[in-house]
C-alpha cells in the first residue's frame, strides 16, 4: 500500500473537515435520485451560509450517519471480505501487547476501523471453533467435539446464505470446519484422553531460523492461497456486477508440524525468516511467569505434560520461542496488507466491509505451555477487527464477543435474513450508530469450551466482566478455576475459593446456557465408541499401528500397562468421575507423582 494513500485516509478519518467533506460525497454518491443530490448540496450550502462552518459539521455529521441508514434501505449491499488466521493471540492488535512487533496492516484497520478488545474463540482448537464461526452455533449445539468430529458437509454457512442471496463468493485457504479431518494421532488423543495414563502428545517446542534478510515468502502455502485471493479481487470481483464475498484462510502462525527430533525436541516448529525477525522488538518481550508443577491446576498440569513442557526451559528458550511467534505474526499481517492493496487497487476499499479474525490464539509458553487448547488468554483470546462502510473509525470497543457473533453480523450487514437458532448476536448495534435496535438483548458474557486432545476434562470458560470462571467435566470431579482479569491478567492465581458467592453465579449463569455435566457425559460415551470402533476396525493391526502414534515413545515404555490401561477404561460405563477426582498429593490421582515423570532437557 502506498504510504501516501495511507496517510490521508487516516488523515480524513481524524480531520472534522475532511469528515465534512466525505460526509456530503457519500450523501452525493447513495441519494436515490439526482434531485435527492441536489437538495443535499442546496442544504450544504444554506446551512454554511446561515449559521457558520461549524454547525455545518455538526449537521453533516448526522446527515453522514442518516446516510449509512439509507444506503441500507436502498439496496446497498457491501462486498464481504475475511481474513481468517490460525492461532493468532488477540491481545496483540491492541495496546500494550501491539508494541512487541510491528503489524501496520493490522494497524490499518485499527485506525480505519473498529477493534474489539474481549473478543473470544468458543472453543480453543482449530476445527470446533471455525465450526462454530461458520455456524454461528455454540460448539455443545453442533457437537463439534474435536479436530475430527466438527459440522456435517450440509451445514448451511454465512457464506452459503450469501451466495444464495446473490453474492458472487470464494473461500481458499484453510476452512477446517467439517467432520474427518487432521491426523489418526490428533482423533485417539482426543478419544482417550481421561484413560489414566500420561503420554507425551507432542515434540518439545523448537525455533528454526530460515532464509535471509531478503526472505519474506517463509510459509509459502499461505502465500500461494493469498496470491489466488488478491489475484480474484483484481481479475474478477473488479469486474463483477454483484457484491462479492471472499474469505481467505491463513496457517499462520500456527507452529509449523515437522518431524520430530527425538523424545525432547521437534514435532512443533516456531519458523521464521531474519527479515520477519527484524520486525519484532526484542526489548518488549516478556518472559511469562510460571506456576510451580506442584502448584497446577491438574488440567493445566496434564496438558502441560502432554505438551511435552514439563522439563526445564531457559529464559533464553522461552524468548526465542515467543520471538519467533511474533515474527510469524508480521508474516501473517503482511499476507493481509496484500488483500488491502488489491481491493485499494481496484476502488473496492470504499464498498468492502474487511474482517479480520483468528480461530484462536497461541500460549506460547504462557503458562509453561504453547498451542492452544487452554482457556488462559493466550489461547483463548482472539483478534477481531472490522473496517467498511457504516463502520466507526478508530473504535475500540470492550464488550464481550466471540466468533459466534460473526454469522449474523455478516448477514445483516448484507442485508440478509438472519435465521433463528443462532448463538450469536450481530456486532452492528456496536460498529453503527444507525443501526436498528437488536430484537434479542445482547449477553453480557461469553462462553468457550473444549472436548479435545491435551486436556483431560471437558472444559468450560464463562467470562462475565472481570471474572473468567473454569469449570471442567461434571462440575464436581474437578475443582473449578476464577480469575479476575483485572488485578490478575497473568491468570496465576486462583481465587475460586475466596469467591465461593462469584462462583455459584457464573455457575448458574453457564448452566443456562449449557447443561455442561450432560455435555461432558454424552463425550465421554462417544470418545469410548469411536475408540472402540476404530480399534476394532484394526483387527490384530491394533497394537502395531498405536505404537506408532505420536506418543510413540512413551508408549513404548511399558506397553501392556498402557494397553490394560485402555481395556479397563472401556470395560467403564459413561462417565467416571473417579478418575478426575483430585488426591491430597498434586494434580488427580490418576497422575503419576510429578517428581518422577522425565521432563526432557
Amino acid at each position: 500500500m502506498r504510504n501516501n494513500n495511507k496517510r490521508e485516509n487516516v488523515l480524513q478519518s481524524r480531520s472534522p473537515c475532511w469528515t465534512t467533506v466525505t460526509s456530503l460525497n457519500k450523501c452525493l454518491s447513495s441519494a436515490p435520485s439526482q434531485a435527492a443530490a441536489v437538495n443535499v448540496v442546496i442544504i450544504f450550502i444554506l446551512m454554511y451560509a446561515m449559521y457558520g462552518t461549524w454547525l455545518v459539521l455538526i449537521i453533516l455529521s448526522q446527515t453522514h450517519g442518516h446516510c449509512m441508514c439509507q444506503n441500507r434501505t436502498t439496496n446497498f449491499r457491501p462486498n464481504i471480505v475475511m481474513v481468517m488466521s490460525d492461532a493468532f493471540d488477540g491481545r496483540l492488535t491492541f495496546d500494550p501487547g501491539s508494541r512487541v512487533v510491528q503489524l501496520p496492516y493490522l494497524n490499518y484497520l485499527r485506525e480505519l476501523g473498529t477493534v474489539f478488545i474481549n473478543a473470544y474463540t468458543n472453543s480453543p482448537i482449530c476445527c470446533p471453533s471455525r465450526a462454530a464461526m461458520w455456524s454461528g452455533r455454540f460448539v455443545h449445539l453442533t457437537e463439534s467435539w474435536n479436530n475430527y468430529k466438527c459440522l456435517d458437509r450440509n451445514v448451511t454457512t454465512w457464506m452459503d446464505m450469501l451466495q444464495q442471496n446473490g453474492y458472487n463468493t470464494l473461500s481458499v485457504g484453510k476452512l477446517d470446519y467439517t467432520s474427518g479431518s487432521h491426523s489418526v494421532s490428533n482423533r485417539v488423543e482426543a478419544w482417550t484422553r481421561d484413560v489414566p495414563f500420561l503420554l507425551r502428545q507432542e515434540g518439545r517446542p523448537v525455533t528454526d531460523l530460515v532464509g535471509d534478510a531478503s526472505t519474506t515468502r517463509v510459509m509459502t502455502k499461505d502465500w500461494r492461497t493469498t496470491d489466488i485471493a488478491t489475484q480474484w479481487i483484481r481479475h474478477k470481483a473488479a469486474a463483477l456486477s454483484q457484491p462479492f464475498a471472499l474469505y481467505l484462510g491463513l496457517n499462520l502462525p500456527h507452529p509449523y508440524v515437522t518431524d520430530s527430533l527425538g523424545p525432547n525436541a521437534g514435532g512443533s516448529t516456531f519458523r521464521t525468516s531474519p527479515y520477519w525477525l527484524e520486525k519484532v522488538m526484542p526489548e518488549l518481550i516478556s518472559i511469562p511467569k510460571w506456576l510451580p508443577l506442584s502448584d497446577m491446576h491438574p488440567v493445566d498440569y496434564y496438558s502441560t505434560f502432554t505438551k511435552n513442557c514439563s522439563g526445564n526451559f531457559t529464559e533464553q528458550e522461552v524468548r526465542k520461542i515467543r520471538a519467533f511467534y511474533y515474527a510469524m505474526c508480521a508474516e501473517t499481517d503482511a499476507m493481509l496488507g496484500q488483500v488491502i492493496s488489491a481491493l485499494r487497487d481496484t476502488d473496492l476499499l470504499d464498498t468492502t466491509v474487511l474482517l479480520f479474525t483468528s480461530d484462536h490464539g497461541d500460549l506460547a509458553m504462557e503458562h509453561r505451555q504453547f498451542y492452544k487448547m487452554s482457556m488462559f488468554e493466550g489461547s483463548s483470546h482472539v483478534p477481531l477487527l472490522i473496517m467498511g462502510p457504516g463502520v466507526k473509525s478508530g473504535l475500540r470497543l470492550s464488550q464481550l464477543v466471540s466468533l459466534v457473533d460473526i454469522y449474523p453480523t455478516v448477514l445483516e450487514m448484507a442485508g440478509v435474513a438472519v435465521p433463528g437458532g443462532l448463538s450469536g448476536h450481530s456486532l452492528l448495534p456496536l460498529l453503527s450508530q444507525s443501526a436498528a435496535r437488536p430484537a434479542r438483548p445482547r449477553p453480557d458474557w461469553v462462553l468457550s469450551e473444549y472436548h479435545g486432545c491435551n486436556a483431560n476434562a471437558s472444559t468450560y470458560m464463562l467470562r462475565e466482566g472481570q471474572w473468567k470462571y473454569i469449570t471442567y467435566a461434571d462440575g464436581v470431579s474437578v475443582p473449578p478455576q476464577l480469575f479476575d482479569l483485572t488485578v490478575d491478567k497473568e491468570e496465576l492465581h486462583n481465587v475460586a475459593s475466596k469467591f465461593p458467592d462469584v462462583c455459584r453465579h457464573l455457575d448458574k449463569l453457564l448452566r443456562s446456557a449449557v447443561d455442561y455435566p450432560q455435555v461432558s457425559q454424552a463425550i465421554c460415551l462417544y470418545n469410548k465408541q469411536q475408540f472402540a470402533a476404530w480399534r476394532k476396525s484394526l483387527g490384530d493391526n491394533y497394537t502395531q499401528v498405536i505404537a506408532n502414534l505420536r506418543w510413540h515413545l512413551d508408549w513404548q515404555e511399558d506397553v501392556e500397562n498402557n494397553e490394560k490401561a485402555i481395556d479397563e477404561w472401556l470395560m467403564t460405563s459413561g462417565f467416571s468421575s473417579e478418575k478426575l477426582k483430585p488426591s491430597t498429593s498434586p494434580g488427580p490421582s490418576f497422575l503419576p507423582s510429578r517428581t518422577s515423570i522425565p521432563g526432557g532437557v
